[in-house]
């Protein structure tokens, strides 16, 4: 027992008679912390944070995106599925603006003309002198005799059912963007379909004389431009002739008052 308490006695005094340099060197800097190979591997490192996502801006809209990125699902056996990629979609950020895009209001489509009624010249080789006027309204064409065996051909719009009729007449006057007042029976007609006619309308592009209007002898009947080009090579009018505006002020321009104009 005595010599247990001198061996304790004799560790205590060897350990107070040590150095103060060597009694503090375990709260002295630490030495460098070696990783092992294991954990320093590029792989683990990637771990330490999320990558950030690219943003791509164009350039046209100043508009920012995310690249697509693609899919995966799992199916119900645990299967791994490759879906189609996300759409890519928008990055707003703060501050960024992206461009309005507005698109034209879409014109409406008018019906087109059958080419076989725009103007054209043609042979002719009927009675008629150079200068006169045919008009066929079962083939909606207006000929004008030229010389030598040719006829300048128009497509016309000609008298609907009931109202078609034919006949010899001369052009007794000219207009140009003529006035309209439809004939008291005419407007008592539309009426009972519902529909209002004006007692006049001045001239101009509504008006559905249109550009240029040739007077029949002392009839209510003329040979005149419309507002609806589109009628033309059909039987749709009270009995007048229409043509295209452009058509009717070419034969506005080719023919007098005094021309004879035959109906057939």
């Amino acid at each position: 027992m005595k010599k247990s308490i001198l061996i304790a006695c004799a560790a205590l005094a060897a350990a107070l008679s040590a150095s103060p340099a060597a009694s503090q060197e375990r709260y002295g800097q630490r030495p460098p912390l070696v990783v092992s190979p294991d954990l320093s591997a590029p792989w683990v490192l990637q771990l330490r944070s999320k990558p950030q996502r690219q943003v791509v801006r164009t350039q046209a809209t100043r508009q920012a995106y995310y690249p697509a990125r693609e899919r995966v699902l799992v199916d119900r056996d645990g299967l791994r599925v490759m879906a189609q990629p996300r759409a890519r979609q928008p990055a707003f950020d703060r501050g960024l603006q992206t461009a309005a895009v507005t698109r034209p209001a879409a014109k409406p489509v008018e019906p087109q003309i059958n080419p076989v009624y725009l103007p054209q010249t043609v042979s002719y080789d009927g009675p008629e002198k150079p200068g006169t006027i045919v008009i066929d309204t079962n083939q909606n064409f207006l000929f004008l005799v030229e010389a030598g065996g040719k006829a300048r051909r128009y497509g016309v719009g000609t008298g609907k059912p009931g109202f078609e009729w034919a006949g010899t007449h001369k052009v007794t006057q000219k207009r140009e963007w003529p006035d309209w007042r439809p004939p008291a029976e005419m407007i008592a007609r539309e009426r009972a379909k519902g529909r209002d006619l004006p007692v006049h309308m001045a001239g101009g592009p509504a008006n559905p004389l249109g550009a240029r209007a040739l007077y029949l002898g002392s009839t209510l009947y003329r040979i005149h431009g419309t507002n609806a080009p589109w009628t033309i090579g059909q039987h749709v009018s009270s009995g007048c002739i229409r043509m295209r505006n452009e058509d009717v002020i070419e034969l506005y321009n080719r023919v007098g008052v005094g021309t004879k104009v035959i109906v057939i």
